[in-house]
């Protein structure tokens, strides 16, 4: 395994998630990376596509980070942390920053459901797609 990979969306269920695999990449004595997907939302110009400086919103992501990283600070000593903030949706920012010898570890929302069905699910996803383990970590609050 070469490195672990958390997704963070500044929830209580990805804190949970980023103290997991804090414990885990120290277990296994291998890198941190933190990855927060940005999503850019698309303005009403006329043109096809058309979507919205996406800077003020990844400056947004690192600090959502950076936050995220200052919370578990203790949880992450003597750990090597990469912090990755990419504009797109968090399925595919995971799967692009993982390859077949990591692993991926994301919170649970705990949509179920019809609901859960309706808006589909980053860990089911994950879990479906990413190319190596996934765990998903349930708890957390919001």
């Amino acid at each position: 395994m070469s490195v672990v990979v958390v997704g963070i969306d500044g929830s209580g269920q990805s804190m949970e998630a980023l103290r997991f695999a804090a414990s885990e990449a120290r277990f296994r004595h291998v890198p941190l990376r933190v990855v927060h997907a940005v999503g850019v939302p698309m303005t009403d110009a006329w043109t096809v596509g058309a979507v919205a400086d996406p800077e003020p919103f990844v400056s947004v992501g690192r600090h959502l980070v950076d936050g995220a990283l200052t919370a578990v600070g203790s949880d992450l000593e003597g750990l090597d942390v990469e912090q990755v903030v990419e504009v797109g949706s968090a399925v595919s920012v995971l799967i692009d920053h993982a390859s077949d010898d990591d692993l991926v570890v994301v919170g649970s929302r705990g949509r179920g459901g019809f609901k859960g069905l309706l808006l589909g699910s980053v860990s089911q996803q994950l879990v479906l797609h990413a190319p190596c383990p996934v765990v998903v970590v349930r708890g957390g609050e919001d």
